[in-house]
């Protein structure tokens, strides 16, 4: 779910209220309530009041110690944070490079294989088998391409620390020890890309909080290795956000614009609509526009 990393580009302050009595003198009032670095040196006395914010929150201190232990600041993703690029290619040149015959073939076939639940599914949330396949494709090649290089935990603390959208990824790291609280994941397991996106449908933590599904009935919402949770966790995520039943996916509808939600990329969001109508056609890869 790239889109929702996208989406937000929130203006920060810098600084903690640590200040003597002449910088508060001299320093506006917004300089002084920021809590944020642009730099490693301040990581671990942020972590510290970070612990205490998320104790205040309610959230477990069993919980905040198993997944913060031993967490340091990575340089490594505020530099691939700084470097990112909007998705430039026309519809036709992202779609060519992104939808080819391997991918609807096995788009197909996954449709198939797990129809049964896929039925499931469209019953309860009204989402149709297409567009679940489309997102769950394009997003990670059916979970093939899910990267576990980064953790999670480490990802988030780095970016909640850095002044450049500090308070939207405080928030993700709070739902992301919830996560561990609940038990769906251990901090071990929760490794994924680099700006903490988790599972075959790159679901970032606060969408996982709200949207993930049980689907398969053993009390935990796995959106790494259960095929149901995730089929089931991503229509969660477009039915919460207003995905009408039986309706259009075409541009211009009220669906579209749920899909809008999903990626903020009008290439993206193009992608998807049409895969998904020529999975339901059974056609090739080609695009249509």
């Amino acid at each position: 779910m790239i889109s929702t990393i996208s989406k937000y580009r929130v203006r920060h302050v810098r600084g903690w209220a640590a200040a003597t009595f002449l910088a508060a003198a001299i320093l506006p009032a917004t300089a002084l309530a920021q809590d944020c670095g642009n730099s490693g040196s301040g990581f671990e006395a942020w972590l510290g009041r970070f612990k205490t914010k998320s104790a205040a929150q309610g959230i477990a201190q069993s919980a905040i110690q198993s997944a913060l232990q031993g967490v340091t600041y990575d340089p490594t993703v505020v530099r691939l944070d700084r470097s990112q690029r909007s998705f430039k290619l026309s519809f036709e040149e992202f779609y060519a490079r992104r939808v080819g015959p391997a991918l609807m073939r096995r788009g197909q076939s996954l449709m198939r294989t797990h129809a049964a639940t896929l039925d499931r599914v469209q019953k309860r949330f009204g989402v149709p088998p297409e567009i679940i396949i489309a997102i769950w494709g394009l997003e990670t090649n059916y979970g093939a391409d899910t990267s576990g290089r980064f953790s999670i935990i480490r990802s988030l603390a780095t970016l909640a620390y850095d002044c450049r959208r500090s308070p939207f990824f405080t928030g993700q790291l709070m739902d992301a020890i919830r996560i561990v609280q609940r038990g769906d994941m251990s901090p071990a397991e929760m490794r994924g890309g680099w700006a903490g996106e988790i599972g075959q449908t790159q679901f970032l933590p606060t969408p996982y909080v709200k949207y993930a599904v049980d689907f398969d009935g053993d009390g935990r919402r796995d959106l790494v290795h259960s095929v149901p949770d995730i089929l089931a966790s991503t229509a969660s995520f477009l039915k919460g956000h207003g995905w009408q039943a039986n309706g259009s996916w075409e541009p211009g509808s009220a669906n579209y614009n749920v899909i809008k939600d999903w990626n903020r990329a009008e290439v993206y969001q193009r992608t998807i609509a049409v895969m998904a109508t020529r999975l339901r056609e059974g056609r090739g890869a080609g695009p249509r526009s």
